[in-house]
């Protein structure tokens, strides 16, 4: 990848993260409820969705894939495989204890809300993977990402994808603390972001 293509794949990026951080700000979402009402959050992940694979298509498709980073070895090709089978799992097992029909919006269409947290993923999670690290799904898509670096244009991929998840992360956390309160914070000097170094609780 010439420094070009790298510098179009961060704008393409940019834009990712910018446009979906500006859609989950509260007085925006606020806004599009009263247009989507209980579409709002099946709309969010379909235009995210939408947006994501657009983002990388147009990557795929513009831009240089770039050489390969690794000397194919199998121990190398056995390790980063291991990686992204242990991303899939792990991410499966964390979207485990949501409402995945409250995640995807499903719920919301079928039936009112039930108040202004509705559009959220329920209570407090502290139960499963959520003992260990605060956020298991982030876990999981990093792992994944690390395992399916090949070529240069992985690298990039992985890079920005992980970047705009540690930014989301702290975003989301003040989103949480303001809902949740002592709660949350104690939940937070307890547990780690990512990965499990400091043991779990419960």
């Amino acid at each position: 990848m010439t420094l070009f293509d790298h510098t179009l794949y961060a704008v393409l990026w940019l834009v990712f993260g910018a446009v979906h951080s500006l859609l989950a700000r509260d007085f925006i979402k606020k806004r599009l409820q009263r247009y989507f009402g209980r579409g709002y959050r099946a709309a969010y992940n379909i235009f995210a969705a939408i947006h994501f694979v657009l983002t990388i298509v147009i990557a795929k498709v513009f831009l240089a894939p770039g050489s390969a980073v690794f000397i194919a070895t199998p121990g190398i090709a056995w390790l980063l495989t291991a990686l992204m089978v242990i991303g899939i799992v792990i991410t499966i097992a964390a979207l485990l204890h949501y409402d995945l029909g409250l995640f995807a919006g499903t719920t919301q269409l079928r039936k009112p809300p039930a108040g202004p947290t509705a559009d959220d993923n329920g209570p407090l999670h502290i139960t499963g993977l959520h003992r260990y690290v605060r956020h298991p799904l982030y876990t999981g898509i990093i792992v994944f990402l690390i395992g399916a670096i090949r070529t240069e244009f992985d690298v990039a991929t992985a890079a920005w994808a992980i970047l705009y998840i540690l930014i989301g992360t702290y975003f989301e956390e003040r989103s949480l603390i303001a809902r949740y309160g002592a709660a949350y914070e104690t939940y937070r000097q307890q547990v780690p972001a990512f990965f499990p170094w400091r043991g779990k609780i419960g």
